[in-house]
């Protein structure tokens, strides 16, 4: 445990999904899901993380399970901070941040608005000073890019909220693109092909299990299937099916199809110096997303360029976020945001 009289250097992913703090000294301290058990006459928080995820789904009618962070920003700042206070408290023990400098992250299209609501909930923890950093560029830092060289490189981060894509350089996202299709617009698409193609009702852990386990946007050499329930649309019964890899390639056909059409624009908007560094260079993938199986050779296939997912992928944004905090000095202006108390009022 860390004691109070000395600052403390937290990097925080306020992830759609999921929730991960690293910690200076220590690494990746917490990581948890992006759920709050809530009941509705009293508004209490009874419960976050894995315990309140399984909820879902589960609830009695007075507690609902939400997640108070969407598309990559806060929607519920009040859930979102007894959220982070309660993983606080599970990790440190206490409730407060006091003296740490605290570096959050954002989508690179994150709004004034958005970034304000972000730094307030760092203040409320405790924070001494908050920083903000785009997503794209701590998932670089994160994957060990030297971002800091005058060499063009490209991320693409897909979380559970949103997709960020990014070409970095000298420090700074010369291009960028966030749009807000990523791990749950691809749990959504599942549900309603399994919907469509099978007259079954499933729920989103069960596509998100299906995603995990058989979910591919590349064709397999070896085609996989998966048994799952749900509830047939035709008898009211409880149904058993069984779906194939190959189901889930068309599941995903739209989402995915999306990304790519980013992917390539953001290609089309670099300069031609920077782009032939990406060539040699390659891209580099990070978040949850980019586990699903075949997306770096996918991307591959329809940019020409070699295409790698970066080691412990679902971490980088993370350990990006708390390690740019030894380089606040070197950041240039757009890239980080300093922003004190004293302006939040």
């Amino acid at each position: 445990m860390f004691g109070f009289n000395r600052s403390v250097d937290i990097g925080i992913d306020l992830g759609t999904a999921n929730v991960l703090i690293y910690c200076k000294g220590k690494g990746i301290v917490l990581r948890e899901p992006s759920v709050a058990a809530v009941d509705k006459g009293t508004g209490a928080v009874k419960g976050v993380g894995i315990e309140a995820q399984r909820m879902l789904g589960r609830t009695p009618g007075n507690i609902i399970a939400v997640r108070p962070l969407r598309n990559g920003v806060i929607s519920d700042d009040m859930v979102t901070l007894k959220m982070l206070q309660m993983f606080i408290l599970k990790w440190r023990g206490r409730k407060s941040l006091k003296n740490a400098r605290v570096m959050v992250c954002v989508p690179s299209g994150a709004t004034d608005v958005e970034q304000r609501a972000v730094k307030k909930v760092a203040y409320d923890l405790g924070a001494k000073e908050v920083f903000v950093i785009e997503e794209p560029r701590a998932a670089a830092i994160g994957a060990g890019i030297d971002v800091s060289r005058p060499r063009g490189s490209m991320i693409v981060d897909i979380g559970g909220g949103t997709t960020d894509i990014a070409v970095i350089s000298m420090g700074q996202c010369v291009i960028s693109s966030s749009l807000k299709i990523a791990g749950d617009k691809m749990d959504e698409a599942i549900v309603r092909y399994i919907k469509r193609k099978h007259n079954l009702l499933i729920g989103e852990r069960t596509a998100e299990l299906m995603k995990m386990q058989i979910g591919c946007v590349f064709p397999k050499e070896q085609e996989t299937t998966i048994e799952i329930k749900g509830r047939c649309l035709v008898t009211g019964l409880p149904k058993v099916i069984n779906v194939s890899s190959t189901e889930m390639l068309e599941a995903f056909e739209e989402p995915v199809e999306r990304i790519l059409e980013a992917v390539h624009g953001v290609l089309e908007r670099t300069p031609p110096e920077l782009v032939a560094d990406i060539s040699n260079n390659g891209i580099v993938m990070t978040g949850g997303g980019s586990l699903v199986d075949g997306f770096d050779r996918l991307i591959e296939a329809r940019t020409g360029i070699h295409t790698v997912v970066a080691e412990g992928a679902i971490s980088c944004v993370a350990e990006g976020t708390g390690k740019s905090l030894d380089s606040l000095n070197d950041m240039q202006d757009g890239t980080v945001n300093l922003s004190r108390r004293k302006q939040m009022n």
